[in-house]
């Protein structure tokens, strides 16, 4: 089968299911405190950031540490159990294509609903930016063709990530340990940015983004340089292991 048609039959399969409406909701969540707290943005003149650029950061640094990776670790679970309800796996692995491509297709359709919750995250941010400039009586909203840059490298940041978490999805059947081991890979992400190899550790790359934008639009914080050879070679080398992994284990249970 053609790629273009399994993706087809992926993207019927969500349609069918509730995952979309779970896109949504982490982008309210994100935004609604940030426009009850806006006027806090007013007091980072020690820090030396403007009240709009804070506005952004603040907002998009939940998004980046945890919700986004929590959401992709929910978001690959119930793709599993997408198909594992009503014997779907069975069914799939009985179409005239090889494990490897059904998993590489799955795989695109999560990369797709992630796009999907940035973007619903930047239209999120745009109508909290209107709304707390209405209620403050001031500005919050800054430049969109930054904020769509900034939304595209966080996202581009988020692959490698999502990777391990499908690595992960396929390899443990049981999708409460699966959720389990993805969600205890993100808290220490806070703690290895700091470290020198914070590169190897896919989860923590989003945010680590986030601080750099961050240290960018403050005054008082010094921007690190992003050691880019290192980083690019570290994300590709796992995103690819992982891939193959998955490829290798997908649908190996079931068969």
């Amino acid at each position: 089968m053609k790629w273009t048609t399994l993706f087809q039959v992926e993207l019927t399969k969500i349609r069918r299911s509730k995952i979309l409406l779970l896109l949504i909701l982490p982008a309210v969540i994100l935004w609604v405190p940030n426009v009850m707290n806006a006027s806090l943005n007013f007091q980072m003149d020690d820090i030396g950031i403007s009240p709009e650029n804070s506005f952004m950061i603040q907002g998009f640094m939940g998004l980046a540490w945890f919700l986004y990776p929590a959401f992709l670790v929910v978001l690959t679970v119930l793709l599993w159990q997408t198909e594992r309800s009503g014997r779907g796996i069975v069914k799939m692995l009985s179409l005239p294509a090889n494990t490897a491509a059904l998993s590489l297709t799955k795989f695109l359709l999560l990369l797709a609903l992630s796009a999907m919750q940035i973007f619903f995250s930047v239209v999120c941010y745009f109508a909290a930016a209107f709304a707390a400039s209405r209620l403050n009586d001031y500005n919050f909203m800054i430049s969109p063709l930054y904020v769509i840059r900034f939304a595209f490298l966080l996202w581009v940041t988020c692959i490698p990530m999502a990777a391990l978490f499908w690595m992960l999805a396929t390899c443990i059947h049981t999708s409460v340990f699966s959720a389990a081991a993805g969600l205890a890979l993100i808290v220490p992400s806070v703690l290895i940015i700091n470290t020198k190899v914070w590169f190897l550790y896919p989860v923590c790359y989003p945010f680590y983004y986030l601080v750099h934008e961050y240290s960018g639009m403050a005054a008082s914080m010094t921007t690190n340089e992003i050691p880019m050879v290192s980083w690019l070679l570290s994300a590709a080398a796992i995103t690819l292991i992982c891939l193959a992994v998955s490829c290798a284990r997908f649908g190996k249970k079931e068969i």
